[in-house]
């Protein structure tokens, strides 16, 4: 089966799987996810964890001798095994498929890879695992899904957010939830349990929002000039390098300006951003911004780039993130201006 993380807490009430595997690019519901179904596995009776860390000379005979060695403090064991790769290759495929084969009751198998690459989950033995346990992917929560994450951990432990509560408290803590979770346990031990008013959150707020160098790029391209002006507040006062901001911009604008040059020869842009390694879930959003972008546009904004990098090594005048933040905004903005 396949699960969302809002899913794994009502699965493992109804009984735990025999395997699972844990991917994704969201630390914090991965670190919680292994936690949730360790906990789960104790309170069933599995007593004993061993743990298998696989790297570049990992043997993956272990893997089933750990499920046939018997348990010296307990009947049932949890088998933890850390993937370090993007893959775990043919050896592995196929010492993971045949665990899924014969799957024992006094075993539980938790595999953890947080760097495994998407198309591996298209591999025969991830379709074992999903036939004989649960696959579960995280992945940055954004928009009304953080807010109901948010509402959610309010309501867990005791909370009534009142209305907005919620949409602040993620809108502060964007992109990170662990400063998120800090702040619910911050108000829980700071509050009594019952209604929670904007007044109250304001009061113990800490302002812990973080922002990847690549939500910049993904703001411009919706067009959400605020949250663009906003990111390059918190890159500049996070001390982030004006280098690795204009590399992120510009390395965005030569995909774009690539992409619209073929759609300005009436042809699709898909060869391009597959060739930019673009991902798929972001190929709509990338094509729906090509409409209101032209190619002459985008090289000029290339131009204002190269300007950029002169300033940031003090070769031409003016303010580094003032010149950055101008051109991420005219990203922006498109072609409407």
């Amino acid at each position: 089966m396949r699960l969302r993380f809002n899913q794994l807490q009502a699965q493992l009430a109804r009984g735990l799987a025999p395997v699972y595997l844990l991917c994704g690019e969201e630390p914090f519901q991965l670190d919680e996810a292994a936690r949730l179904i360790r906990a789960a596995a104790r309170k069933a009776g599995f007593a004993e964890r061993e743990v298998l860390d696989q790297d570049g000379g990992f043997d993956w005979n272990a893997l089933g001798a750990a499920a046939d060695a018997l348990s010296l403090f307990s009947t049932r064991k949890l088998i933890e095994l850390r993937l370090g790769g993007a893959r775990i290759g043919k050896e592995g495929g196929a010492a993971v498929r045949e665990y899924c084969a014969r799957p024992c009751a006094d075993n539980l198998l938790l595999i953890l890879a947080p760097g495994l690459e998407r198309k591996e989950l298209k591999a025969r033995w991830v379709g074992a695992v999903e036939e004989c346990g649960a696959v579960l992917q995280v992945w940055p929560l954004k928009g009304r899904e953080l807010e109901q994450w948010v509402e959610q951990r309010l309501r867990g432990v005791g909370f009534a957010p009142a209305d907005g509560v919620a949409a602040l408290l993620a809108e502060r803590a964007e992109g990170n939830l662990l400063a998120a979770s800090q702040e619910i346990e911050k108000l829980r031990l700071l509050g009594e349990p019952g209604p929670l008013g904007l007044d109250d959150l304001l009061g113990t707020l800490a302002d812990s929002a973080r922002f990847d160098l690549f939500a910049l790029t993904d703001a411009a391209l919706v067009g959400d000039r605020a949250r663009v002006q906003r990111i390059i507040a918190v890159l500049r006062a996070e001390g982030s390098a004006e280098s690795l901001v204009l590399w992120v911009l510009a390395r965005e604008l030569r995909m774009l300006a690539e992409a619209a040059e073929a759609v300005a020869r009436q042809q699709s842009p898909a060869k391009v951003l597959a060739a930019h390694r673009v991902p798929r879930p972001r190929m709509p959003v990338v094509e729906r911004a090509l409409r209101g972008r032209s190619s002459g546009q985008l090289h000029g904004l290339l131009r204002r780039c190269a300007e950029a990098d002169l300033a940031i090594k003090g070769l031409a005048p003016g303010d580094p993130w003032q010149r950055l933040a101008a051109i991420a905004d005219d990203l922006a903005r498109g072609d409407a201006h």
